[in-house]
């Protein structure tokens, strides 16, 4: 019986004397540094497309594994699908100029 109370004597004695202050630099050598946020270049690319001027729609349809991935690009950039889109299909004739010349051949033919 008394080993009991010459226990809880040793706790009360330690919980009345402040302990040393715990130093936070174990908690701070956690904590991971933020790394400077390498924005990709076709990010900023997309972000300085700009659609202001752009007044016409067409609506398009999308899988839904291509859907997602446009909206978790937005949530993770910030970047509009309709600039994703707008700049994809800008790209996407640039590169192909054979899609304009097929545009024009049949457009003559109409109007002959």
């Amino acid at each position: 019986m008394s080993e009991i109370r010459s226990l809880a004597d040793q706790l009360r004695s330690k919980i009345g004397k402040p302990d040393t202050p715990v130093t936070h630099e174990v908690a701070a050598e956690k904590k991971k540094e933020k790394k400077a946020a390498v924005i990709p270049p076709v990010i900023e690319l997309l972000r300085a497309y700009d659609l202001a001027d752009h007044k016409s729609m067409v609506h398009i349809r999308f899988e839904n594994h291509t859907a997602q991935m446009l909206h978790h690009l937005k949530m993770a950039t910030g970047v509009e699908v309709n600039k994703v889109v707008g700049y994809a299909v800008k790209q996407f004739m640039e590169q192909h100029p054979e899609l304009k010349t097929i545009i024009k051949q049949h457009l003559q033919k109409l109007e002959l």
